[in-house]
């Protein structure tokens, strides 16, 4: 991205968070480029499953604090995207096919395994590829690591051998977090079995740190020795985790307040190792429409694909960036709200100063450098339209909007184009099955009569902010308890929902004519729906 020297002289101080964060990056590693010769970002991936919007957000977030480093530094940056696709897979995913023919690979490599979608060598390969294609849809740049190829082709075999220098050390860091049995048949090494390349959990009777190998009992009660180089190992996760950092030379991971143990545990070996942690960040999880904690397994969540069958993927990264350490909601509800953010963020953007535009979440969107087009019209006005006209037909509600902007087309204006698609999508699935209209009482039906003989007197030229003005004064001019009832009112008797779009807006898209034969329908008790 074009990073000007204003921008870069006024990043010192911007609140922005991503910011905030390549600044503590600067000051790990002292504003002098590592040996290496790049600052490493990492995101880690478990290849058990496939890619889901968690790690969306991981990858998002990350890359908004790579950019602002960018913008800091001349320092080189590199993100690796690691897949630890050696661990054993513990028990077979619910949304398989063939799940039956994989019970006999419990244990074993998710490398080891077979894709059960007959499209790669094993499942592990199968999700890995899945993951880059993901990673690849949304532009991020990004190095894969798969755990398996790297350990078998031995860059973390200097720090396994130090690590097995270390094993008491290392060991006693995780024993007082383990319960009476495991910490009996605790060790850090995983050895890879000989003779079935599973994965084991197995008491490590003997270690040796010259030899560079360790010593476990298999089931047959019988002393074998491995190697812990070459992939003969696998190291237990938490230590796995510090292990990478180490063998890497990661300078920035940020991980789920779920792992902050873990963040402390790996930390605390890392030095063990003589080597500093990575700069880290917690950022929180996501809770469901009543606050729960988010499960992949419960399934109480929205996953990538229902996000993006109703809004555009900046509308996820615009979510992804606001407050990431406070817990949110996720849930289909916020899609609506975090589209028209976006949306506004990106057409304030070329009006702003340089100061103001390190703030603005576009600019950590789009790398410094939102598009610029104007989508005329919020997503909330075109899904009150679509359920006002209750259509599923994109050309509906272009008909409306031809009139409301008359520039504006499908070709010239693509961004509204694909919000109307979105839209349709949304009413269908969320609005439509959930409508319900109410009659007006006594003191609604007056304010509409005087709503509609209001409306009367007005041009058909009227601007939105002139009919939301006559919207105000009609409210204004009858007992409602404050305006929000006014509104809610309207909102419920002529959309059939409990919230709604700005009303002057709305009047302006869909017609003064059209509004009045509306209103006129609900006086004379027709039915809407």
């Amino acid at each position: 991205m074009p990073i000007t020297d204003e921008q870069k002289e006024l990043a010192n101080d911007a609140k922005a968070w991503p910011f905030q964060e390549a600044r503590a990056i600067l000051k790990r590693i002292k504003n002098k480029c590592p040996e290496k010769g790049y600052v490493l970002f990492e995101t880690g991936y478990g290849p058990s499953g496939l890619p889901h919007i968690g790690t969306f957000g991981e990858v998002a977030r990350t890359t908004m604090v790579r950019r602002a480093f960018e913008v800091l530094s001349d320092i080189p940056t590199k993100l690796i995207a690691f897949s630890d696709d050696m661990d054993g897979m513990r028990k077979v995913p619910d949304n398989i096919p063939e799940k039956d023919m994989l019970e006999n690979y419990i244990g074993q490599p998710l490398t080891k395994v077979p894709d059960p979608f007959g499209t790669h060598n094993s499942f592990g390969e199968h999700n890995n590829a899945r993951l880059q294609v993901f990673l690849d849809e949304f532009g991020f740049d990004y190095e894969f690591k798969s755990a398996t190829e790297t350990y078998k082709s031995g860059e973390f075999d200097e720090t396994l051998l130090l690590i097995l220098q270390n094993y008491e050390k290392v060991t006693n860091v995780i024993l007082p977090t383990l319960g009476e049995e495991r910490r009996a048949t605790y060790s850090p090494f995983l050895p890879v079995c000989p003779d079935t390349g599973a994965v084991l959990q197995v008491p490590v009777t003997a270690h040796d740190a010259a030899a560079g190998t360790i010593t476990y009992k298999n089931e047959a009660g019988a002393n074998v020795t491995v190697p812990v180089t070459g992939g003969a190992c696998k190291m237990q996760w938490k230590v796995d985790w510090a292990m990478r950092w180490v063998a890497l030379g990661v300078d920035y991971e940020m991980s789920g307040k779920d792992l902050i143990d873990s963040v402390k545990l790996s930390s605390a070996i890392t030095r063990i190792l003589e080597s500093s942690p990575p700069q880290s960040f917690t950022y929180e999880l996501f809770l469901d429409d009543e606050g729960h904690k988010i499960s992949k397994s419960i399934g109480n969540g929205i996953s990538m694909e229902e996000w993006l069958r109703y809004a555009p993927p900046e509308s996820l990264s615009q979510f992804m960036y606001q407050k990431p350490t406070q817990a949110k909601r996720l849930f289909f509800d916020v899609i609506p709200k975090n589209v028209d953010e976006y949306l506004q963020h990106v057409s304030k953007f070329p009006e702003q100063d340089a100061k103001t535009q390190l703030g603005n979440p576009a600019f950590h969107i789009h790398n410094g450098t939102p598009p610029v087009e104007d989508a005329h019209i919020s997503y909330n006005i075109l899904l009150n339209l679509a359920s006002v006209v209750n259509t599923e037909d994109k050309a509906v509600l272009w008909h409306f909007i031809s009139r409301y902007v008359p520039e504006a087309t499908p070709e010239n204006a693509p961004t509204l184009d694909k919000l109307t698609e979105y839209a349709v999508s949304y009413f269908q699935d969320f609005i439509k099955p959930h409508k319900q209209y109410r009659a007006p009482d006594e003191l609604e039906r007056a304010a509409l009569e005087d709503l509609l003989k209001t409306l009367g007197t007005l041009p058909v030229e009227t601007i939105s902010e002139d009919i939301q003005t006559e919207v105000y004064s009609v409210g204004k001019r009858h007992d409602f308890e404050d305006l929000k009832a006014w509104f809610k009112c309207l909102y419920e008797i002529l959309l059939g929902q409990s919230t709604g779009p700005r009303m002057g807006s709305f009047i302006a898209l869909y017609g003064l004519e059209e509004t009045k034969t509306l209103i006129q329908k609900v006086l004379d008790g027709e039915a809407l729906d």
